[in-house]
């Protein structure tokens, strides 16, 4: 791997147009993964797409440790890489431990791209739009530029509208009603409003639900003063609330411990045709789960509690799947900026009954060992088999 190492360390950065990663060791997580430089903040990265067989993981790397991580993906994960230059192309192969390059001449019709477009495309709203809650967020300057210190909430809302538009894109109807639980002040739900009915020009209507009635009343006025006329606040609790009519996405963005499941069980009631959920914090099966078999999963703190938080969504993905849901745990935000990264995305579609059973035999294997109950399986009247 040195001469290896020499190689990479003797291309500019900024010649790389992309690296495709394949032909993965068996049992490797990751089954491709594709990198290409971006700009980001005015620094050059590396940005990786980490590909398993249902999910995409993102993450961006510096100059000083691009070298490590290309190494680190031909040491023990994968046996290819394909290598594209501004100049040449060159496939990379690893055979017992060894690195073998060839190259040849970068194909005319392949496509240079710039890093600032790159950088543009990822966006769903870009900068230079003049967007009021951005602006009134400290996310915008008044002519759109984006400020350095609120980069990161600029990405975070745009990957949100991201999974929110993989969902709707093929809507033929052209009309949504979406109900926010959990709204709280509705930084996303104000941007959310402007991108559906004024970027991708929907007939919506979107209700926010809170507990608390002074956050709701400024929200309210908040909506009177954009002219979000379709865009209402109510205070109350999604236990208690009857939509009008037909729900299309039902949103519960940090909503601690089990408000989730009354917004998951909410939505499976009504027949929402879509779900996104952020989980916040997540007590009840950190205080349930017992188990001596797998007792080295309880016994530090923090690993309990993440075990419990990924158990409870994974249930939850489950829980989902029994009821005509296809359901995804992906990733939201980087986990540098936060371990509570994971959002739940559901679409309504039927499930077969062997896959629903497969679904049901899964969860019960894990409630029967931990010893849990989660608050979805309860609402939803299962039992263990």
């Amino acid at each position: 791997m040195k001469q290896f190492r020499e190689f990479i360390e003797n291309i500019e950065l900024t010649d790389i147009i992309k690296l495709v990663f394949h032909s993965p060791a068996k049992n490797y997580v990751y089954k491709k993964v594709v990198a290409r430089p971006v700009e980001i903040k005015g620094d050059i990265v590396m940005q990786f797409e980490q590909f398993t067989d249902k999910q995409v993981f993102h993450k961006n790397v510096s100059t000083d440790d691009i070298t490590d991580v290309i190494v680190s993906y031909l040491s023990g994960g994968f046996k290819k890489l394909m290598f594209q230059t501004k100049s040449m192309d060159y496939n990379i192969f690893v055979v017992d431990g060894d690195v073998k390059i060839t190259k040849t001449k970068a194909q005319k019709s392949a496509e240079v791209q710039s890093l600032e477009h790159n950088k543009m495309k990822q966006y769903l709203i870009p900068e230079s739009f003049i967007v009021e809650p951005l602006i009134d967020l400290g996310i915008f300057t008044k002519d759109g530029k984006i400020l350095k210190a609120k980069y990161d909430k600029y990405k975070q809302i745009n990957r949100f509208l991201e999974l929110v538009n993989d969902v709707i894109k093929g809507n033929p109807s052209g009309k949504l009603n979406i109900i926010d639980f959990g709204c709280g002040k509705s930084s996303l739900t104000f941007i959310l409003y402007y991108f559906l009915k004024e970027v991708c020009k929907y007939d919506i209507s979107i209700v926010g639900l809170d507990l608390k009635q002074d956050v709701i009343d400024n929200c309210n006025l908040i909506a009177k003063k954009y002219k979000y006329d379709s865009l209402k606040f109510i205070a109350g609790d999604i236990k208690d609330y009857t939509p009008s009519g037909e729900v299309d996405m039902v949103i519960c963005l940090h909503a601690c411990d089990t408000a989730t499941d009354y917004a998951l069980y909410s939505a499976i009631k009504w027949g929402a045709k879509s779900i996104l959920a952020v989980p916040c914090c997540q007590h009840e099966v950190n205080s349930q789960i017992n188990t001596e078999k797998f007792s080295i999963f309880t016994k530090h703190g923090i690993v309990k509690e993440r075990i419990s938080a990924l158990m409870t969504d994974a249930v939850r993905a489950n829980l989902l799947e029994l009821n005509d849901y296809e359901a995804q745990i992906l990733e939201f935000v980087d986990f540098s900026h936060s371990p509570k990264n994971l959002l739940i995305r559901a679409v309504k579609k039927t499930t077969s009954e062997s896959q629903k059973a497969k679904a049901k035999k899964e969860i019960d294997a894990v409630l029967s060992e931990y010893g849990i109950f989660p608050t979805l399986y309860r609402l939803l009247g299962y039992k263990l088999n």
